[in-house]
C-alpha cells in the first residue's frame, strides 16, 4: 500500500494513534484509560480502540499493560523492590491483576521471575538483558518456559 492510496483521514488517524502510543510509553505509570486517551486526540473511545487494534494489533489497554510489565521486569531484575512495590511503581492498582497479566505475558509469576532473573541475566549488560527478556506480545507465554528462556546464554 502506497502513501497515495491511504486516505487523508486515515493518515490523520495514524498520526493521532502514534500520539496515543507515545503517551502510553511516556506515562505508563499514571492512571490512564481509553476515554481519557481518546479525548486527548479528539476521537471517541470506541473509534480509538478499533483503530489502535487495527494499527498495532492489540488494544490500547493491552499495549499499556505490556509497557507496565516490561518496566516491572526491569525493576524485578534489580531485586531491591518487593513485587507489591513494583506493582504500584509501574501504575497498577491491583496486585492480583498485575500478577495475572505478568504471568500471562512472561510465563512465570513475578515472584518466580524475581528469584530466577538474577541468575539468568548475570553478566549480561542491562541493555541486552532488557531485549532478551522482553515479554511476548499478542500471545500468551507457554507455561513450560520462562519468559526469558528464548535467549540462549
Amino acid at each position: 500500500m502506497t502513501r497515495e492510496s491511504i486516505s487523508p483521514q486515515r493518515l490523520r488517524d495514524l498520526a493521532r494513534l502514534r500520539r496515543v502510543r507515545d503517551r502510553i510509553d511516556r506515562d505508563y505509570a499514571q492512571a490512564l484509560n481509553v476515554e481519557e486517551l481518546a479525548k486527548g486526540v479528539h476521537m471517541s473511545a470506541g473509534h480509538l480502540s478499533r483503530q489502535f487494534r487495527l494499527a498495532y494489533g492489540e488494544s490500547p489497554y493491552s499495549y499499556l499493560m505490556t509497557r507496565r510489565i516490561e518496566r516491572a521486569m526491569a525493576l524485578l531484575r534489580r531485586g531491591d523492590l518487593s513485587v507489591t512495590d513494583v506493582c504500584f511503581e509501574v501504575g497498577c492498582t491491583s496486585l492480583g491483576t498485575f500478577s495475572t497479566r505478568f504471568t500471562e505475558l512472561v510465563g512465570v509469576p513475578p515472584t518466580v521471575y524475581r528469584s530466577q532473573s538474577a541468575l539468568a541475566t548475570m553478566g549480561i549488560p542491562p541493555c541486552v538483558a532488557k531485549q532478551v527478556t522482553r515479554p511476548i506480545r499478542n500471545q500468551e507465554a507457554s507455561t513450560e518456559q520462562p519468559g526469558y528462556a528464548d535467549a540462549s546464554f
